[in-house]
């Protein structure tokens, strides 16, 4: 795959604003065009070293029900349930679309979680990105790439808002800002229908 082989949807003004009380969200359906999607999912799918890690839940060591690698830049690990991620580096795609998506969000990024969904057994518990090395406020820009997935989100305290969900399609970015994590929780659930596999790039900026 060549620098100049991907047609980038709306970089400047893709991203729409989605309705969160307590939080900001935006989201573009069609930030890759189709064909540029496959191209970065197959890249990935074969370029990145894949790793089933065990994470500590509710007391016990459970392997995580999906597969994870950490890029960064230099020195920049990230904790999170017990383990320590150690940064792998940026291949040349995974630079190419982190310079997309920070063009596209006015955001910089010195890292990101990719998450490999191998079919609709995998998933990603309730939670919110509020560690502390992701600073106060943090943006959180997620690539979606392969099956489409629900994305989930909750109130963490008002019990009438009800929960917000949104299908991540083949190339959508989604951007959750300003104080989205400290209210809300988001979540990736089991599906019982048959689904492919999806691969999933948080972008983050972590704070030494």
């Amino acid at each position: 795959m060549t620098n100049d082989s991907l047609t980038l949807f709306d970089q400047a003004g893709g991203l729409e604003s989605i309705l969160l009380p307590d939080g900001e969200l935006k989201f573009a359906a069609r930030f890759y065009s189709p064909a540029d999607a496959d191209r970065l999912f197959q890249s990935l799918l074969d370029e990145t070293g894949w790793r089933h890690e065990s994470i500590h839940v509710w007391g016990k060591l459970r392997l995580q029900p999906r597969l994870t690698a950490w890029i960064a830049d230099p020195g920049v690990a990230y904790s999170y349930s017990g383990i320590t991620m150690q940064p792998g580096s940026w291949t040349p795609a995974l630079s190419q679309i982190r310079q997309a998506v920070s063009a596209a969000t006015g955001r910089p990024y010195n890292s990101v979680l990719l998450n490999l969904y191998r079919d609709q057994q995998d998933s990603m518990g309730w939670h919110s990105d509020d560690e502390a090395e992701l600073g106060r406020n943090p943006a959180i820009a997620s690539l979606s790439l392969g099956a489409t997935r629900t994305f989930k989100l909750k109130h963490k305290t008002l019990a009438e808002q009800k929960t917000l969900s949104i299908d991540l399609q083949h190339g959508s970015l989604l951007l959750m800002a300003g104080s989205t994590q400290h209210h809300w929780q988001h979540a990736i659930a089991k599906q019982t229908r048959l689904i492919g596999p999806r691969i999933n790039l948080t972008f983050r900026q972590i704070y030494c």
